[in-house]
């Protein structure tokens, strides 16, 4: 017979107090007595098993540009940065909505409150909202997710466009290593790569083989970004030339955001690699 560990049987269990107590001090020795083998149970330490599961979730696209397919000249796929939402994200673009220019913002699958927003009710009524492509938790699920996902928004906005239509990728902050990774994934016939305040993915093979050689890809930092430092910067090059990355370095002043100028190079063709 089992009784567990500060237990009690159904009524006693109810009584409280010294009751409990006298309980504890007089009738279960008795007992132990009473009935051979009668033990304290002791639970054994039981290992936490993780079971995953792939679920319907819906996303959204931020999109500026023609309506008509068939005057869209150019596709910017571009991505937002931690903590941000494609809607305010591809405000930040508008200047490069000229009348042939498609630009499709998807929104990182994992949004959350501003974490300096008061923890009450009203803090998060009032709190912003932003979204984050991964996290360290789950990450290589989360990887492949969100790579699943742009290879989808991608393809449902350029399946009604002419062929032909080349294909920029931008990423901001976080946004760049998410896009690197998507385009060296080899589904998506990005033109330009434009890693803007970010990097490529650290684990990502540039070997010969890689997807990113089919791209033209720019590394573009602002020279008072504070989080990029200098030598992190010098770094990031050296780690491209070392695997013979075909890349460019672009600077602005400035700090981590965008720069209109550059933008407006970039969209003009004027920066090439």
């Amino acid at each position: 017979m089992v009784i567990g560990t500060g237990r009690f049987p159904p009524l006693v269990g109810r009584w409280s107090g010294r009751w409990s107590g006298r309980w504890r001090a007089l009738v279960r020795p008795r007992l132990r007595a009473l009935i051979p083998g009668m033990t304290e149970a002791t639970a054994a330490p039981r290992a936490t098993r993780i079971s995953r599961h792939v679920t319907r979730r819906t996303a959204r696209c931020a999109v500026r540009g023609p309506a008509d397919p068939a005057a869209v000249r150019e596709l910017w796929i571009v991505l937002h940065g931690y903590g941000q939402l494609a809607t305010d994200f591809i405000e930040t673009l508008a200047r490069l909505d000229d009348g042939t220019r498609l630009i499709v913002a998807p929104e990182a699958l994992s949004r959350f409150y501003d974490t300096q927003a008061e923890v009450s009710v009203k803090g998060h009524r009032e709190a912003s909202v932003g979204a984050s492509w991964m996290t360290r938790e789950e990450r290589a699920d989360e990887i492949a997710d969100y790579v699943g996902w742009l290879q989808q928004a991608y393809e449902e906005h350029a399946r009604a466009l002419p062929p032909d239509v080349p294909v920029t990728v931008l990423g901001f902050s976080q946004g760049a290593t998410a896009a690197s990774r998507w385009v060296a994934a080899g589904r998506v016939p990005a033109a330009r790569l434009l890693c803007w305040g970010g990097a490529i993915a650290p684990e990502l093979d540039l070997g010969v083989d890689s997807p990113l050689r089919r791209t033209r890809t720019f590394v573009v930092l602002g020279d008072r970004d504070k989080f990029i430092k200098p030598a992190t910067a010098a770094a990031e090059r050296a780690r491209l030339d070392a695997a013979g990355l075909p890349h460019s370095f672009v600077s602005f002043t400035g700090g981590h955001r965008l720069d209109d100028d550059l933008l407006d190079r970039f969209a003009r063709g004027v920066l090439q690699p």
